[in-house]
């Protein structure tokens, strides 16, 4: 099972929630108070946003934080890599210094298509996306969706 860490979740709460009104300057008090996640926690998270380019800070009486583009423009995976790293499904999608086997193996470059078209559909989410309302018949909660790899290149 492929699973997110819950500062990740937290993260798209939080961006979810700046996105709904993105020229205004959120403060950490505030996204606490609204999103119900720990203050500890949204800072902790509005630090890595910023370190990714995610957000920007201002300092200050009137400071905060905000979107540093468009909803349209911050992707699912821009937050992923923001939370957890790069986007890799096994070690040697991103490097062969973590495994013994990398130099004789016979899958490493499927397992790297396998992680390009996983990295392609989270790149085609956007936070936009992630704000619209989504409806009954579109959410599949407990069911099990096939996508056809060939459909998630462009």
């Amino acid at each position: 099972m492929l699973r997110l860490s819950k500062l990740t979740d937290y993260a798209t709460v939080i961006l979810s929630f700046m996105a709904k009104d993105e020229t205004q300057v959120y403060t950490a008090m505030e996204i606490a108070a609204t999103t119900g996640i720990a203050m500890p926690t949204v800072s902790k998270i509005l630090k890595l946003l910023v370190n990714a380019k995610v957000l920007i800070s201002t300092r200050g009486a009137k400071g905060g934080y905000a979107l540093a583009r468009a909803p349209e423009k911050i992707t699912v995976a821009n937050v992923i890599s923001a939370l957890e790293g790069p986007i890799a499904l096994t070690e040697c999608s991103i490097s062969q210094k973590g495994c013994e086997q990398a130099s004789g193996c016979g899958i490493r470059s499927n397992w790297s298509l396998i992680n390009q078209t996983i990295h392609h559909a989270l790149e085609s989410v956007t936070l936009a996306d992630m704000i619209k309302p989504a409806t009954v018949k579109d959410t599949v909660w407990n069911q099990e969706v096939m996508i056809p790899v060939s459909s998630l290149y462009r």
